[in-house]
């Protein structure tokens, strides 16, 4: 990989193909094959389509990191549960490596198996007519 392109990526926490395409230079379906080749060699987590996170940044994310990615990947959708409750330290039983929103749309579990033993980001839907 071409350093200028390592630093670039290094500086977001996480990042899309479209990002990769403009920081190279280079067209859409390029920077799918670069991210895909290397998400096969476990240097990029690809948390969804066209949506990936360096694994080196993965292994280090605080628990409010991990908070950002889960809204992003799915918007709107909002920190809660358990998940919520353990980070204004109201309860200590939680899961480790298990993060909880709530959306309005759909239902959606994200994992990265491998690391951490496995981080899933949950997103679970709630109905209009219970709020």
């Amino acid at each position: 990989m071409k350093p200028f392109l390592w630093e670039k990526l290094k500086e977001k926490l996480f990042f899309s193909t479209e990002d990769v395409a403009n920081a190279a230079g280079g067209t859409g379906e390029s920077a799918n094959v670069f991210c895909s080749r290397y998400a096969k060699k476990g240097t990029f987590i690809k948390l969804k389509k066209n949506f990936y996170i360096l694994e080196q940044i993965w292994e280090r994310c605080t628990q409010r990191e991990f908070f950002k990615i889960a809204n992003f990947l799915q918007v709107p959708s909002y920190i809660s549960c358990m998940s919520a409750l353990s980070y204004y330290g109201i309860t200590t039983q939680i899961q480790r490596d298990w993060y909880e929103s709530i959306s309005l749309r759909r239902s959606a579990k994200f994992e990265a198996k491998g690391l951490k033993g496995g981080t899933t980001l949950n997103i679970q839907t709630i109905q209009v007519s219970n709020w």
